[in-house]
């Protein structure tokens, strides 16, 4: 699993914007930027739509007023569905990135076999990342919403 204080993995993240498909490099898309990246095991699921997503747009502007460029949602969906779920949340603050093949999500060490529930997902988690630099990652325990909720975040901030 990755550590404070290493690099975040190359990888390719997508995004469906109204110009259409963007794929992001995160060695570019987190270079020269403080940012905060969670991740949610699904999209439309109970805690990820209800707590963990609705968190991070309340606090939005709290959080980018602590010096915070990108706020940023990850998941092991494809771009459309998070999109939709972005949509449908009004996450107009937050970028909504797809890991649709986990290959982010593995790179980091922070998958879990979830079987009928859609299979390979990721562990709810959020980190602040400066410059592509883990500086603080915090993964919830199984079943568990405390250490990643945008709250915990704003006040490690």
């Amino acid at each position: 699993m990755i550590q404070q204080g290493q690099t975040l993995p190359s990888a390719t993240l997508g995004q469906l914007t109204t110009d259409g498909m963007v794929n992001h490099q995160t060695d570019e898309l987190f270079a020269n930027k403080k940012v905060v990246l969670f991740a949610v095991p699904g999209a439309f699921t109970p805690t990820c739509s209800a707590s963990h997503l609705p968190g991070f747009i309340v606090l939005a502007d709290q959080i980018k007023a602590k010096g915070v460029d990108i706020i940023a949602c990850v998941s092991v969906n494809d771009a459309f569905v998070m999109k939709a779920w972005g949509e449908a949340q009004n996450a107009c603050e937050i970028m909504m990135l797809a890991d649709g093949d986990a290959s982010f999500t593995k790179a980091l060490g922070l998958e879990m076999d979830t079987a009928t529930f859609g299979g390979i997902r990721s562990k709810r988690y959020a980190m602040i990342i400066e410059n592509g630099v883990v500086k603080q990652l915090n993964v919830e325990a199984p079943k568990q919403f405390e250490v990643s909720s945008a709250e915990a975040i704003l006040a490690s901030l």
